[in-house]
């Protein structure tokens, strides 16, 4: 069975983002349904997976994530409104058995990411 994790990083500093606020929603049409909220740990990441095993179901899904929070309490001078606030990552999940990890990279202006294992 497969697990869903993910991790942020702040490209600005270099360094891992640690209490960063996350939400993970699955994504039926117009239909989103919170699965789960976590906080980033010093390292960056989830202290689990977000989902595994039969939890992870083939579909779509959203992360959103609290940079524009996390950044304000890093002192970080921040216009109004933000560039960067909720970052909203829409993914699918194709095949449940395998493992999608999926982090964010971010800065005050900019953001990526990509599908790692």
């Amino acid at each position: 069975m497969g697990k869903l994790s993910t991790h942020v990083l702040d490209i600005a500093s270099g360094k891992p983002a640690a209490a960063v606020a996350i939400e993970l929603y699955a994504v039926d049409g117009d239909s989103r349904t919170l699965l789960k909220t976590a906080t980033t740990n010093q390292d960056g990441r989830c202290g689990a997976p977000l989902l595994e095993g039969e939890a992870l179901r083939a579909g779509c899904y959203e992360l959103v994530f609290g940079a524009g929070d996390y950044f304000a309490a890093q002192g970080v001078v921040l216009p109004a409104p933000r560039f960067i606030d909720r970052v909203t990552l829409a993914f699918g999940v194709a095949d449940a058995s395998q493992n999608y990890h999926v982090p964010l990279v971010v800065s005050p202006w900019a953001y990526s990411t990509y599908r790692g294992s």
